[in-house]
């Protein structure tokens, strides 16, 4: 049940950005890039949720990595549909990007954390001596 539930997280970002994706226009200022910088930021959050749960689901992490970008993907498709938007794969580089950073710093610091749990058991005293 827990590995089931580390997915709501993901699962219910995932709907934020869908419904953003739905919107002819979202608010914001007119400045050039910022929108790039807005994907980027959005599937860093998607990229880091995706591979949490992948790890808490004893999944590899690049199971969680290419759910992220295949959903940008899907994103772009959907973004089709919509009547004012448009799909542009710079946006989708945007969203691959930022998943490609989240599990880049999700990694790092999960192996930082084993290797400071590795360093505090080797000074720990055996029981098997």
């Amino acid at each position: 049940m827990r590995r089931l539930l580390a997915w709501l997280p993901p699962v219910a970002w995932a709907a934020v950005i869908w419904s953003l994706s739905s919107r002819p226009r979202l608010p914001g200022p007119g400045v050039p890039g910022l929108d790039k910088v807005a994907h980027f930021a959005a599937y860093a959050v998607l990229g880091w949720l995706l591979v949490r749960a992948a790890d808490r689901s004893r999944l590899p992490l690049a199971v969680g990595a290419v759910l992220g970008v295949m959903y940008g993907a899907s994103d772009e498709i959907h973004q089709m549909y919509v009547p004012g938007r448009s799909p542009d794969v710079m946006d989708w580089f945007a969203d691959a990007a930022g998943v490609a950073a989240a599990t880049f710093v999700y990694t790092r610091l999960r192996a930082r954390r084993a290797a400071r749990r590795g360093a505090a058991g080797a000074g720990a005293p055996s029981l098997s001596a």
